[in-house]
């Protein structure tokens, strides 16, 4: 008999709630423009804000979340974002705006740490005929990324039709950070000690291609979100479209996110992660120089399309690798933190850069970093990223070494932060 399969939602709604700021950062850094006393390179200081306190809260929960359980972390992380988010969205002050952005995006932070720590843990073994999905943490990511892609996409095609104002999309981060907290119940209270001796815990495996891919996140992740969190105004300034039009086109170019979330799970690790990592990218480099660069709808539409159904594939391999590193979900945490900072970076980058050089100039410097960053991703994914073995059904009497499910129970020791849109 084999043991039955369980669907990781409560990992996989955190997930989603933790990744859908940035997701929605265009809409946000825009409004935040529009509705509030700030100038464009303001608005997007204050979307790196957000998201550099998100990075923040990655690295102090891969610090010190292990004296916490995953329930009690999840739970504060809700609160946060509820909190702060909700308080930023009802007040037109421009200072207790930061301050609410600041607040939720901590939340947001924890919410993907405690995500993406449980989901580092997914290849423990079956215990008591109990096993996580598929025992593989990259079909539960693309399962998180089809879900934020979703939300994302119905939240784009409603907001413009909600009336103006800054309120709007940072009111939809706070309920659904209250929507998910009834999920929280079925996480472990406690975390489980680790069974691994003091020599095992203070070694990182893959040290090398670990440092690698820590270092060429940041920029990965920078040159990705400096022009998502300027699409808005591409579209508005430079393509001279209408708000609704951009949601619109937004709302298109993440349902074929969807499309490409749903290909990267079943394409699995055929390709093993060089391909989809290294081509990827270069990919992605060109959809970014054509978005920066286009003056009407069918070429804003086409570039913003192209790059939506790529990126997350990309995105979904990287994390992949990031967790092949060390199965305890350090390298997962050290590397998925790393890009966070560059998110962060990413909405003041193309601000400024779209202030001196013009869009298509800030297109074309976003996408040669792109290609250069490419060759080292790769060299790491063709090093330790090797295609994964296919996942077998054990026989119960089989499963020699007992373990705890990955999110029923604590994973050992794993909170990891992954680098955001």
């Amino acid at each position: 008999m084999s043991a039955p399969r369980t669907l990781p939602w409560p990992l996989v709604a955190l997930f989603a709630a933790g990744y859908l700021a940035p997701y929605l950062l265009p809409t946000i850094v825009g409004r935040l423009d529009a509705g509030l006393p700030l100038s464009a390179t303001q608005a997007g200081a204050v979307g790196s804000a957000l998201l550099l306190s998100s990075a923040t809260a990655g690295f102090l929960v891969a610090a010190r979340g292990e004296r916490l359980g995953p329930r009690t972390l999840a739970r504060a992380g809700l609160a946060l974002a509820a909190l702060g988010y909700g308080g930023a969205a009802l007040t037109g002050a421009v200072p207790a705006v930061v301050a609410g952005a600041l607040i939720g995006g901590f939340g947001s932070g924890t919410v993907t740490a405690v995500a993406a720590g449980g989901i580092a843990a997914m290849g423990v073994p079956p215990r008591e005929g109990v096993r996580a999905w598929g025992r593989d943490p990259h079909r539960v990511t693309t399962l998180g990324l089809l879900v934020v892609s979703a939300l994302a996409g119905a939240l784009y095609l409603t907001i413009p039709h909600l009336g103006p104002g800054h309120g709007r999309p940072l009111a939809a981060l706070a309920l659904t950070a209250l929507a998910v907290w009834p999920l929280t119940g079925r996480l472990s209270a406690r975390t489980a000690p680790a069974r691994t001796s003091r020599a095992e815990r203070g070694r990182l495996p893959h040290r090398r291609a670990g440092l690698l891919l820590a270092a060429a996140m940041p920029c990965w992740s920078l040159a990705q979100n400096a022009l998502w969190g300027v699409s808005g105004r591409i579209g508005l300034d430079q393509a001279h479209l209408g708000e609704a039009a951009v949601g619109a086109v937004f709302a298109v170019a993440l349902g074929a996110g969807l499309a490409g979330v749903v290909g990267a799970g079943a394409l699995g690790p055929r390709l093993g992660r060089a391909v989809p990592i290294g081509g990827g990218t270069a990919l992605i480099a060109g959809c970014v120089a054509l978005s920066a660069s286009a003056t009407d709808l069918r070429a804003f539409a086409f570039g913003e399309i192209s790059w939506n159904l790529l990126y997350p594939v990309v995105l979904s391999y990287v994390i992949g690798l990031a967790a092949s590193l060390d199965p305890r979900g350090r390298w997962a945490v050290l590397v998925g933190s790393a890009g966070s900072l560059g998110t962060a970076a990413g909405p003041l980058t193309g601000s400024l850069l779209a202030a001196g050089a013009g869009f298509p100039g800030m297109g074309q410097v976003l996408a040669a970093a792109l290609l250069g960053v490419a060759v080292p991703m790769t060299v790491v994914a063709l090093r330790v990223g090797r295609p994964l073995p296919p996942v077998v059904e054990l026989p119960l009497e089989t499963a020699a070494v007992p373990a705890r499910d990955a999110y029923d129970t604590a994973p050992p020791n794993s909170y990891a932060s992954t680098s955001a849109r």
